[in-house]
């Protein structure tokens, strides 16, 4: 009996040992080998969360989604194809009497104009949704850059609608405006230290046009195609680059270009030549591509061309018996087919202009703006600009055909819009 007991004690021994020695230490690498699958986890859901967070951002308020650029997804919608929708609660993006800087030439409440749903219209594209403008995201963009619009008058209209959309948000005492012979420039000092010019030059080489005693049309243009350094000097250095020129070259169906030499008072007749418009567009456009490719960095400056701003100087190209002109409209053409209609906009000018911007090595977004600001018939400033300095009395305003302005546009209003779409392509794009 004593033996098998003794027998049975050995046989334990080794039960023993497991439950003293190795049990704790298989314990203990279970214990480790949690702990370490619990970091793991935890790393795995830290990095999960911050991807997340990269991807999708957390739930935001409507007014912050619609703040948001990368909504636009600019490589597959096409925003300049779309519908105006009239919108009393977004629209106008700043008041009239509040904007400081808007000149009396385009301010047609304050000239008298008596409606304003032409200020109240949203640009819809057809596949996307625009965010809502805000100009502290475009300011930060921009901040301690240049943005130049370069071109005619209808450039300057731009310039103006831009310097309205971001003012109100820079405090009195940090903003400026100054005119010289060929520039306006609006500084925002301190914290954005920002410049937005404009700078003319209608036919972007120079031009007789070029003076300011010279811009009120009435002189016969003469251009010289390939001079266009002069003007460059003063566009090196900006940080965005907007162009446009169309209007004067819409008078006649020739221009006169100077031979050689430069502008002079006493110049006689031979000292120039006509071109037909379209051999002398191509020449000023092939001068202006060169020049970018020669003086420009696009890895530093981005580069832009708007197309056509229509004119709507025939009310029968939209089959309306009111007026002679513009200067009854109050709403846009609102049959809006994906067929251009006609409102003289010159189409073989505009096709020279995309050819342009696509035949360079220079990376150049096209700005196609003329389709959408076609069916705007109801915007131009017609009776209620003061280009002129002076604003049209009862009497000229029986006269439409003279002295209707179907040119320009009324601010608040369409040229806000482009910039709205130009403002996309500088925050998501460059």
């Amino acid at each position: 009996m004593k033996q098998i007991d003794g027998r049975a004690r050995k046989s334990y021994l080794p039960l023993l040992y497991f439950a003293v020695i190795l049990l704790p230490v298989f314990l203990l690498g279970c214990y480790l080998y949690n702990e370490k699958q619990l970091r793991i986890g935890q790393f795995q859901e830290f990095k999960t969360h911050n991807m997340q967070e990269h991807i999708s951002p957390p739930q935001q308020s409507k007014e912050d989604k619609d703040k948001k650029t990368d909504l636009v997804p600019l490589e597959i919608c096409d925003v300049f194809t779309g519908k105006w929708v009239l919108d009393n609660v977004t629209h106008p993006l700043y008041k009239e009497d509040e904007c400081e800087f808007l000149s009396e030439w385009v301010a047609c409440t304050r000239n008298g104009r008596p409606d304003s749903k032409y200020q109240k219209w949203r640009w819809q594209p057809r596949d996307c949704s625009l965010p809502r403008f805000d100009g502290k995201v475009l300011l930060e963009k921009l901040r301690g850059k240049k943005l130049m619009f370069v071109g005619d008058s209808i450039h300057y209209n731009q310039w103006q609608s831009m310097v309205c959309m971001v003012q109100s948000v820079i405090p009195s005492g940090n903003k400026t405006l100054k005119h010289t012979a060929q520039m306006s420039i609006f500084n925002i000092k301190e914290e954005y230290n920002t410049t937005i010019a404009f700078y003319w030059a209608p036919f972007l080489v120079e031009s007789n046009a070029d003076p300011p005693d010279k811009r009120d049309g009435k002189t016969e243009p003469v251009i010289m195609p390939q001079s266009i350094s002069k003007h460059g000097e003063n566009w090196k250095y900006a940080d965005y680059l907007v162009f446009n020129t169309y209007i004067w070259w819409t008078r006649h169906s020739k221009i006169k270009t100077l031979k050689q030499g430069s502008f002079r008072k006493n110049d006689s007749k031979e000292d120039y030549e006509e071109t037909g418009i379209y051999i002398g567009y191509k020449q000023v456009l092939s001068t202006w591509t060169n020049w970018l490719k020669q003086n420009i960095n696009p890895n530093q400056t981005s580069i832009f061309f708007s197309s056509m701003s229509p004119t709507h100087i025939r009310s029968s190209d939209w089959g309306s018996n009111e007026g002679s002109k513009c200067e009854r409209e109050t709403e846009p053409i609102l049959n809006m087919s994906r067929r251009p209609i006609d409102v003289g906009t010159n189409r073989r000018l505009y096709e020279i202009a995309v050819n342009a911007t696509k035949s360079t090595t220079v990376p150049i977004r096209f700005l196609d703006i003329t389709k959408m600001s076609e069916y705007r018939k109801d915007g131009h400033t017609s009776f209620y600009g003061s280009r002129t300095g002076k604003l049209i009395t009862t009497e000229q305003r029986l006269d439409p055909r003279t002295f209707a302005d179907c040119y320009h546009w009324c601010l608040p209003g369409l040229p806000d819009t482009w910039n709205e779409l130009l403002s996309l392509y500088i925050i998501y794009k460059s």
